[in-house]
């Protein structure tokens, strides 16, 4: 049982003067007293948030506003469990997965946290990094402009997670550093939706955003009606179909994947220990997830979803323009869909070329010319109606969805604001990452998640600083792992705290009962099984180099939770 400190019995105290006074009052004690809920809230909003968000607004404009809500509402709900579970016993959560339901679970669940604090900080670091260099000073949009770039954004990101070892005036620091992040990051968002509402060209529809909250779920595995129109005008209408299904599957599943990680799940039991939290803060813990993590983060992603949608979607006229100059990250996205086309239509005639072209080590030799001005030819040829679905469904980067801001505030403001809430995002989830893997280190080695070998463990993600100079290569080789693996192990995460609300062994008389522990166990079991479903969705035929490793990964998940939950009844069983 974590020690009592001064900071928490004080605010212990206030919570039960407040509860005393009524709802008002404890509701404004709660606000004052909030802080774990926004590190989660600053982890969650980072790069894969945006892009989910983003691509969700591209390629489905407003028919899926309602599915990061829901994903987040879901992980709050085992948010809120594991904090309850936390509270009432006062120990760490992976010495109660290893001791009451299963070591497999808790070292799994440990190993995956590690591997996603990693390798998600590569691609932090390139988003802030380029933050700076698109939207904020342009000027360093250099070589030496990168180093210094992301080697200031790491060492801010040092310097703010060492407050949070320095004591109870570190951790305020920290959170109140966080909550500004936070802050920012929604602003900025939000004034894009502001900007758009303004805007002098009609402003937004907002029955039409209203109606995409309500869930229709046969758009998670067919194109939203807005893009039949334009899948009718291609030269192949099923095929575009099939492939805008399984391209939206995948965004699909990064948005709701995002939204709570696994990485979230381990944060937040040592960051509620940390501040010598227990029973009488339970309350306080499932306001502040509510408030801290909910309401920024459904903001947020709204608003890019929103403007991602009013500006992007059905539209190609944006890609289009970039193609005359050549200039543009979605150049290179146009392409990416116009070879699959081409590779379908021509099979190894034209995907033969590029092969061909990549074995010429001399690029600008004649024999490299004359390849490439074939795939040129054959590109030209293309038919208007199926360039205009591979521009639609080309990703577009921050730098373009700043510009959603230019009609009220001006080129120069617009990219300002937007590049501050872009950085925010990912310094924030950065600083948390590392937190994160502090706390996993010191479980690793057993030590206690304090001190010189938690700054230690805080280190290891450092190396995502190298993320502006290689994510693009290794996000090839990196993300599908870790990402799959991510995937596998946060439906085992959810099973593993639904079952230790039910351990009477690990809760003892705070386990719920009666009408509670239905209720507990309704909500949880349905995260958990949504859960499960997206994670086998998105996992089933997933290939890496040739290999099934999303089949052998959806494999291994049913056998860890027929173990862990056979584990965790036998031992049940002993008890009784």
């Amino acid at each position: 049982m974590t020690e009592p400190n001064s900071a928490a019995e004080q605010s212990r105290q206030q919570i039960l003067e407040a509860k005393s006074k009524g709802f008002g009052a404890t509701i404004a004690t709660y606000t004052k007293l909030s802080g774990p809920g926004w590190l989660q809230g600053a982890i969650t909003l980072g790069g894969g948030s945006l892009a989910g968000a983003l691509y969700l607004g591209v390629i489905m404009g407003f028919g899926m506003m309602w599915l990061q809500p829901v994903a987040m509402f879901l992980g709050v709900i085992m948010l809120s469990a594991i904090s309850y579970v936390t509270l009432s016993t006062g120990q760490k959560p992976f010495g109660l997965l290893n001791k009451h339901i299963s070591p497999v679970l808790g070292w799994g669940w440990l190993i995956a946290t590690m591997m996603a604090n990693i390798v998600w900080c590569l691609p932090q670091f390139a988003l802030g990094t380029a933050a700076v260099q698109q939207n904020l000073a342009p000027g360093l949009n250099t070589d030496t402009g990168k180093y210094i770039t992301a080697g200031v954004i790491l060492l801010i990101a040092v310097v703010v997670v060492w407050f949070y070892n320095s004591g109870s005036k570190g951790i305020k620091l920290f959170e109140i550093i966080l909550k500004s992040l936070v802050g920012l990051v929604v602003i900025a968002f939000f004034g894009v939706v502001f900007a758009l509402t303004l805007s002098n060209e009609g402003g937004l529809d907002w029955s039409q955003v209203f109606d995409g909250f309500i869930p229709r779920l046969s758009y998670l595995f067919n194109p939203v009606p807005s893009m039949e129109g334009s899948i009718a005008a291609s030269s192949d209408p099923e095929w575009w179909r099939t492939l805008i299904g399984t391209t939206q599957k995948d965004k699909i599943i990064t948005a709701f994947a995002t939204a709570v990680g696994i990485n979230m799940t381990f944060l937040l039991p040592y960051s509620m220990l940390k501040k010598g939290w227990g029973k009488d803060h339970r309350g306080l813990a499932i306001f502040d997830l509510s408030i801290g993590l909910i309401v920024p983060f459904v903001l947020a992603t709204g608003g890019v979803v929103i403007a991602a949608a009013s500006q992007f979607h059905n539209s190609h006229e944006d890609v289009f323009a970039m193609l005359e100059t050549g200039k543009g990250k979605e150049v290179g996205e146009y392409h990416k869909f116009v070879d699959k086309y081409l590779g379908n239509k021509f099979g190894d005639e034209y995907t033969g070329l590029a092969t061909q072209l990549a074995g010429i080590e001399d690029k600008e030799s004649a024999a490299a010319k004359e390849v490439t001005a074939t795939i040129a030819k054959y590109r030209a040829e293309v038919p208007e109606g199926d360039r205009k679905l591979a521009a639609m469904l080309a990703a577009r980067d921050n730098l373009a969805l700043a510009k959603t801001l230019e009609p009220l505030l001006g080129p120069f403001v617009a990219q300002k604001l937007f590049g501050i809430g872009v950085l925010g995002m990912a310094l924030s989830t950065i600083i948390i990452l590392m937190l994160i893997n502090g706390f996993a280190f010191c479980e690793l080695i057993g030590a206690e998640p304090e001190g010189a070998m938690h700054r230690f463990g805080t280190l290891i993600p450092a190396v995502g600083v190298l993320g502006p100079f290689v994510w693009k290569e290794a996000a090839a080789k990196l993300a599908t792992p870790t990402s799959v693996m991510g995937g596998a192990m946060l439906p085992i995460a959810y099973l593993s705290f639904l079952l230790l609300m039910n351990s009477r062994r690990a809760l003892g008389d705070a386990m719920p009962t009666g009408g509670k522990r239905l209720f507990w166990n309704l909500l949880m079991g349905s995260a958990t099984l949504i859960a499960l479903f997206a994670s086998g969705w998105g996992l089933y035929g997933k290939k890496l180099g040739g290999f099934p490793i999303g089949n052998v990964a959806l494999g291994a998940l049913t056998l860890l939770l027929l173990f862990g939950t056979g584990s965790f009844l036998m031992k049940r069983n002993a008890a009784e």
